[in-house]
């Protein structure tokens, strides 16, 4: 896009110089002269002005725009060609755009599922799901596996060494203690009086 306005531009001060040089001079420059004078012209404060004229032309800037068709297929080319799948893969290992990724996503998540929840005919088939006989069975033999307790001992291990965890769960029993403690001295008070 930037290239073709660049190309529109450069025609038009040629087109433009050459117009404004008598015609014997005109044939007996050569390209390095002419690409000489374009660039001098460029740089001058008059050369810049024109271009952010040419620039800020509404039709220019229309007929430049590219299309919502070709737009979306070059992403679909790009998302689903084999370079895209490795471009992708590489970005989500690094942890800091992977969670900043999942953080921008997270607010649009809960609004679907949100929505979902109020949805008559989505509560309808989840409970469908949940109370199919064959699904409880499933749900109960997995609760029982081996493999599914260990991963469970696992996550608890891991959460109750996680920092921001601890912190809050310390804050939550700073908090009973403190609720017990008034429950406590009023009891107190009630059996003096």
């Amino acid at each position: 896009m930037f290239k073709t306005a660049m190309l529109s531009i450069s025609c038009f001060l040629f087109l433009s110089v050459t117009a404004c040089a008598p015609t014997d001079q005109a044939a007996e420059m050569d390209y390095d002269q002419t690409k000489k004078m374009v660039v001098d012209i460029l740089k001058t404060d008059d050369g810049k002005k024109a271009i952010q004229e040419i620039l800020n032309d509404d039709k220019l800037n229309e007929t430049l725009v590219m299309d919502e068709k070709t737009v979306k297929e070059t992403v679909e080319k790009t998302m689903t060609s084999k370079k895209g799948a490795e471009f992708w893969k590489k970005v989500f290992e690094d942890p800091k755009f992977a969670e900043g990724f999942a953080k921008t996503l997270q607010n649009e998540h809960e609004k679907v599922l949100k929505k979902l929840m109020k949805d008559p005919e989505y509560q309808k088939m989840l409970m469908q799901v949940m109370q199919d006989p064959e699904m409880a069975k499933k749900y109960g033999e997995l609760v029982r596996s081996q493999e599914f307790r260990s991963h469970l001992q696992e996550v608890i291990s891991d959460t109750l060494t996680s920092p921001l965890y601890r912190k809050q769960f310390e804050e939550e029993l700073k908090k009973a203690a403190a609720e017990s403690m008034k429950e406590e001295m009023k009891g107190g008070e009630e059996k003096q009086s």
